[in-house]
């Protein structure tokens, strides 16, 4: 794995020199834009309008927009210094806390983190000190230039970064149109619904959920480039279930179907079966 940033964990009064890695990575599949009439690979200019000339990468700077068409230049150096001023290196610990507190909404990215060399025994003790109490951190870090919420947790054996949305980065529900009003649920709807939704609960096994769009687009490239003809099979027709207690009913049905019965165990007594 390459580093992709050198710190230290912040916990108290205690430093755990560790380096970070990226712990997932984007398996989807890349296309180029080409020229349609020839296949070129296109290429993107930054072009300035006012000089009418292209413009080179030495000579773009980063400007922000207090108010239309008026901007303050900020160089390398503002930023540097911003950075230095909130301690950049640190993977600072403010407060322990519950995962299941914590909403999926605000997960950003995964990286793992691993001590360097002088950082094991100190990275060990907060992790099992993690594990005794269930607890994961709450950390401020600064990554690329940006200070970033996160939280520290551990994931198989190891200390894992996950960076957070901050509250006001997170769009309210309530800003959602034509979410409907909570009103009063049919009895017999909501049991079938329940009873769904047993039938559908499985314990979570990541291994066995793949991506079927990537899988029939890798294999459709692959006949491409073998020169075989691309024959398409007609959608079949889906049954239109206008009514939600029949679609209920028929789900459930289907969910039967599927889910594996329980065996009984019979006791037995004195070598007899009851």
């Amino acid at each position: 794995m390459h580093t992709v940033w050198k710190g230290a964990i912040s916990f108290g009064l205690v430093n755990i020199p560790v380096r970070m890695f990226t712990a997932t990575e984007d398996r989807d599949i890349r296309f180029r834009y080409l020229h349609k009439t020839c296949n070129t690979p296109l290429k993107y200019k930054k072009f300035c309008p006012s000089c009418n000339m292209d413009v080179a990468e030495d000579d773009i700077v980063r400007g922000y927009e207090y108010e239309p068409g008026h901007f303050v230049i900020l160089t390398e150096a503002d930023f540097e210094s911003v950075i230095e001023a909130s301690n950049n290196r640190s993977i600072e610990i403010l407060d322990f806390a519950n995962l299941s507190e914590i909403d999926p909404v605000y997960f950003d990215k995964t990286y793992y983190l691993s001590p360097q060399e002088t950082g094991a025994k100190a990275y060990n003790l907060l992790r099992q000190a993690m594990n005794d109490t269930g607890k994961i951190a709450i950390a401020k870090v600064n990554i690329r230039s940006k200070e970033t919420l996160a939280a520290l947790r551990v994931y198989k054996n190891a200390l894992v970064m996950e960076t957070l949305f901050y509250a006001d980065e997170v769009r309210p529900a309530e800003q959602i149109p034509g979410l409907p009003a909570v009103t009063e649920t049919n009895e017999k709807e909501l049991d079938i619904a329940v009873k769904l939704i047993d039938n559908l609960t499985a314990k979570f096994e990541p291994e066995k959920y793949t991506n079927e769009y990537k899988t029939a687009l890798t294999a459709l490239i692959q006949k491409k480039v073998e020169g075989k003809e691309i024959k398409v099979a007609p959608e079949a027709p889906k049954q239109n279930v206008i009514d939600l207690m029949e679609a209920l009913k028929a789900s459930l049905q289907e969910t039967k179907k599927k889910k594996p019965e329980k065996r009984v165990t019979k006791k037995k007594t004195a070598g007899k079966a009851v």
